[in-house]
């Protein structure tokens, strides 16, 4: 998935310009935001445990961990431009013969929000249940 971003500039040679002026001398930046899913590894373990220590206020014990390396499409990782900022973890909960889906954790770090990362893993999960079939709901 690839997004283009657009943000404002709002930097200002002279402070004292009128504000109408000020307006126009913004400039428009246009950067390039190559967002994709990655599989969790234990190559790459490492830096969702960095992640989550970041985003969550709860530390994940070893066997938290060590369920998700074989959880397979259930804990995705989430790069933006090559660089690791968020992840999704679920698990298959089945009781009184219902199969829900558990979003254990989803999250992205501050500073690459509104960029799309977390629809992108919300709709992974949605795909997930969808081709699954036997999925009756998904819950937090």
């Amino acid at each position: 998935m690839t997004n283009t971003v657009l943000g404002v500039n709002n930097s200002s040679q002279n402070e004292n310009k009128s504000s109408e002026n000020h307006e126009h001398k913004k400039r428009r930046l246009v950067k390039h935001v190559v967002n994709e899913l990655g599989d969790l590894t234990q190559h790459n373990l490492k830096q969702l445990k960095v992640l989550n220590r970041d985003v969550f206020p709860v530390a994940y014990n070893e066997k938290f961990y060590k369920d998700l390396l074989e959880a397979g499409e259930l804990a995705k990782l989430a790069y933006c431009n090559d660089v690791v900022v968020g992840a999704v973890c679920c698990r298959i909960d089945v009781t009184e013969n219902r199969r829900r889906l558990y979003i254990m954790t989803l999250g992205v770090l501050a500073k690459y929000r509104q960029l799309g990362l977390g629809t992108m893993m919300l709709q992974h999960v949605f795909k997930l249940c969808e081709r699954d079939g036997s999925i009756d709901s998904i819950y937090l």
